[in-house]
């Protein structure tokens, strides 16, 4: 019993840090004691950062920033891919009279960077390229200032201006900061302590743990908003098709012969392209639609998508990790993802959205 839960023990986590987000909400949701809006916002960003400067060589981070055919397919398909593919569906669903101010956030959604701290540390947890992971998220965090508003104005014909400068200092001081902190601490201790003795992975999967908490711990504390229950159903249950099929389709796309990808690429490519960044998704939200009476409805797609994210991907940590190990069992990401989705399909899951 004790291996097992050695071997599984972030699964469980999972499990445990929901459970308590569900008796306690108000003390990992902004404004409680935990105080997330510092503690994760900042300090557990920092922390996944300096992480990865100690852990990465420098070479490798220099290597990273040559990797342009994977610069180019994560913010390709996040910037590009991931609109039209969701514009296509909005279309469908106006076809059927799909609430309008939800498809309104879906559009919103599909239109947001990657966020900062989830892809990396997921990706590392895997043992993914985790130095394009950094790249990517970062650099599609800074690029996402610009191009995301002038989305959202071309989809919705809504302009949306952004606090550039607040955004930037703010990236500039949870990511570049932090990580040439480690790399220093990294040249520092190169000599004296043996780095690859401290256990990175669990700190990152730790760190993770206190992510998923303070996030259903939000989402439990949600008031209700006044929708169709049947409405909001479908939107559950759309959200999470819409991550499983993009996860197996970057999946599928990036381990196609064709394309220079390794496996330890092709997870970084799944997680940096199909997470988004909630951080920079509400305030946006909120500055377009501040004066309108529909706005919980249109937060709800992102509302939804953010804890869907940061599970789905915990789900699935054991899942890559064992298909990244196991190369005669390429179909283990296609398992791994019906399993992702019957687990979610679960009440404990169903309670988790209900915002």
């Amino acid at each position: 019993m004790l291996a097992i839960v050695r071997k599984n023990w972030f699964l469980i986590g999972i499990v445990v840090v929901i459970c308590l987000a569900k008796l306690a909400p108000q003390i990992g949701a902004k404004g409680g004691i935990l105080y997330p809006e510092i503690t994760v916002k900042y300090i557990a960003v920092f922390i996944i950062f300096f992480n990865s400067g100690v852990s990465l060589k420098s070479d490798e981070l220099a290597k990273a920033l040559f990797q342009v055919k994977t610069h180019i397919f994560v913010q390709g398909f996040t910037f590009l891919c991931f609109p039209v593919i969701v514009f296509t569906i909005v279309h469908i669903l106006n076809a059927f009279n799909f609430n309008e101010h939800i498809t309104e956030g879906l559009k919103i959604l599909s239109c947001l960077p990657p966020p900062v701290s989830s892809a990396v540390i997921l990706t590392k947890a895997v043992g993914g390229n985790e130095a394009a992971a950094i790249f990517n998220s970062a650099f599609g965090s800074f690029l996402g200032i610009a191009v995301t508003p002038t989305l959202i104005l071309f989809l919705i014909g809504t302009e949306a201006s952004v606090p550039v400068l607040r955004i930037f200092s703010q990236l500039t001081a949870t990511v570049v900061v932090p990580l040439l902190i480690g790399q220093w601490v990294r040249r520092l201790l190169a000599n004296r302590v043996n780095i690859k003795n401290v256990p990175w992975g669990q700190i990152g999967s730790g760190v993770l743990l206190l992510i998923i908490y303070t996030t259903f711990c939000d989402t439990f504390s949600e008031t209700s908003i006044d929708v169709e229950a049947s409405t909001f159903f479908i939107t559950v249950v759309l959200i999470i098709g819409l991550q499983c099929s993009l996860l197996y389709l970057v999946y599928f796309a990036s381990t196609v012969r064709l394309l220079p990808f390794t496996r330890s690429d092709s997870v970084a490519l799944m997680f940096c392209c199909t997470h988004k960044s909630l951080t920079l998704g509400i305030p946006i939200i909120k500055i377009i639609f501040a004066e309108s009476s529909y706005l919980s409805l249109i937060t709800i797609p992102i509302l939804i998508y953010h804890p869907t994210q940061i599970l789905l991907g915990g789900l699935l940590v054991p899942f890559v990790r064992s298909w990244m190990l196991e190369t005669a069992r390429p179909g283990l990401i296609t398992k791994a993802l019906s399993s992702a989705v019957s687990l979610q399909s679960s009440q404990q899951f169903d309670d988790a959205v209900g915002i």
